[in-house]
């Protein structure tokens, strides 16, 4: 294997999705490790070229996560050293030729670029359907499309997420989808179908005059019912889905090398830049806000399920020696980047770490108080959770609404308030109970071959880590990750 930094030197490559969390490690780290790459088109929503750098700007470049980048450069250079190696696009990957217009800009992505990576997704689990599937669908095949256009292109890299398994248990293999597969085995799982039928249900709603919100429901219902029906848990991980089996088709017909990296839960950096940068709330870092700040006292799922979690510079890191080994190799591969097989973490763990972080750095509320959290207690099935939230929540409720038909109304804002928290706890659990009770294990086999390979060269091998068997758990919960979501997140 070449040397992956070696490798980048010289490469012009193209990011989609680069406002998001995963990219911005990604980008930051090529940057860092090879200077010498020759351009980086960074593709972002906007209206046109002035705002897309503006939101470049405050979106990517103003985070801390370039410190280390900035203060190798100093004031003076680091901003021309940028300018030099970065071109911000305003593109919308759900468009024809994603949405850049200007034919000149196009012929010059189509020249230079060597390696496309494709980042942009909608991970809203109950997205509208439309929306969902213009982005992580039809915005994958045209991603493709304009790929097969660039005249250089050495590899395509597409990051999916693990979870598009649905709720299967066992060895989840690194397989790719064949097209219309069903998870649940149901037949008629026609890619062009799904997207006529969201046509004709938005013409529809239309004829009939509804209000946005209305339709917005519409839709969002059509696409978990739509998921549902193929044994998919949500409208994210389904759509994700057929945008793995188009890509597959159209590397067939163009001849195209195609990697599809398949992240589990990612969490704030382990090593890379810095230890503990995140952004934006996860499943287990929503857990950790509300316990945290002392809103939630008890969670679901058993003591010994396990949260396959993988730091965000780790999975930036088997992105970049996927898509420089790989190079060239006009064929599929998928590598599933996570820890259930190799170095399993305990919800069991999770939960006593945070008790003891919380407990020795209390978080100060608005009022100045320090918030002192319980241990949380944990509830090994739905319906003893459901249990405790009667006893706790709704049967105080109904107490309480009484009382205020009794005073005219005064106890409205408390019930309201109350109403509302109950709803949005039972909506949370409904989310994401596939993934709290989930019963399966990743497959690493890929993954596990490209480590071999890395660990030829011990220098690469330490700059591209992404072993998960080197993380201590408890170490990363307490001294980075917790430390991490008080930092950015609270």
């Amino acid at each position: 294997m070449e040397s992956i930094v070696e490798s980048l030197e010289h490469k012009s490559i193209l990011v989609t999705g680069s406002t998001g969390f995963l990219a911005k490690i990604f980008v930051e780290k090529l940057l860092r490790v090879q200077p010498n790459v020759k351009r980086l088109f960074l593709l972002l929503r906007a209206s046109d070229a002035k705002l897309a750098m503006q939101r470049f700007h405050t979106e990517v470049l103003e985070k801390e996560l370039f410190r280390v980048l900035r203060d190798k450069y100093g004031p003076a250079e680091f901003e021309p050293f940028i300018l030099e190696k970065i071109t911000p696009i305003a593109a919308d990957i759900s468009l024809k030729h994603l949405g850049i217009d200007d034919c000149n800009l196009r012929q010059h992505i189509w020249s230079e670029v060597d390696i496309i990576v494709n980042v942009a997704a909608n991970t809203k689990f109950e997205e509208r359907y439309d929306a969902a599937l213009d982005t992580n669908t039809l915005g994958a095949k045209n991603v493709m499309d304009f790929a097969k256009e660039c005249v250089k292109l050495n590899m395509f890299l597409h990051v999916s997420t693990a979870y598009v398994c649905g709720e299967r248990s066992g060895l989840i293999l690194e397989k790719p989808f064949k097209m219309g597969e069903a998870l649940n085995g149901t037949s008629g799982l026609d890619i062009d179908e799904e997207l006529k039928l969201v046509e004709e249900t938005l013409s529809e709603l239309h004829a009939q005059a509804v209000t946005k919100e209305a339709e917005a429901l519409a839709m969002r219902e059509l696409g978990i019912k739509r998921a549902k029906l193929y044994g998919w848990p949500n409208t994210y991980v389904f759509t994700k889905a057929m945008g793995e089996m188009l890509l597959g088709k159209l590397r067939q017909a163009y001849n195209l090398p195609l990697v599809i990296v398949r992240p589990t839960i990612i969490t704030s950096t382990y090593k890379d830049p810095f230890p503990g940068w995140m952004e934006g709330t996860r499943t287990i870092d929503s857990l950790a806000v509300g316990y945290g700040k002392g809103r939630l006292k008890c969670f679901l799922g058993e003591s010994e399920s396990i949260l396959d979690v993988v730091p965000g510079d780790m999975v930036a890191n088997a992105m970049i020696v996927a898509m420089i080994t790989r190079a060239n190799q006009a064929s599929e591969i998928i590598y599933q980047v996570g820890s259930s097989l190799r170095n399993p973490a305990l919800l069991s763990l999770f939960r006593d770490v945070a008790f003891q972080y919380f407990s020795r750095n209390p978080w100060t509320g608005k009022d100045g108080k320090q918030v002192r959290v319980p241990k949380a207690i944990l509830f090994d099935s739905v319906a003893s959770f459901n249990r405790h939230m009667a006893v706790q929540y709704v049967l105080p409720l109904k107490g309480l609404q009484l009382l205020n038909a009794v005073l005219c109304q005064f106890l409205r804002p408390t019930c309201t308030d109350l109403g509302r928290r109950i709803n949005l706890v039972q909506r949370f659990v409904e989310l994401y109970k596939p993934y709290i009770f989930f019963k399966g294990i990743f497959d690493g086999t890929n993954l596990e071959q490209l480590e071999r390979a890395m660990k030829r060269d011990e220098q690469e091998a330490k700059a591209f880590c992404f072993d998960a068997k080197l993380i201590d758990w408890e170490d990363y919960f307490m001294n980075v990750h917790l430390p991490g979501i008080v930092r950015y997140i609270f």
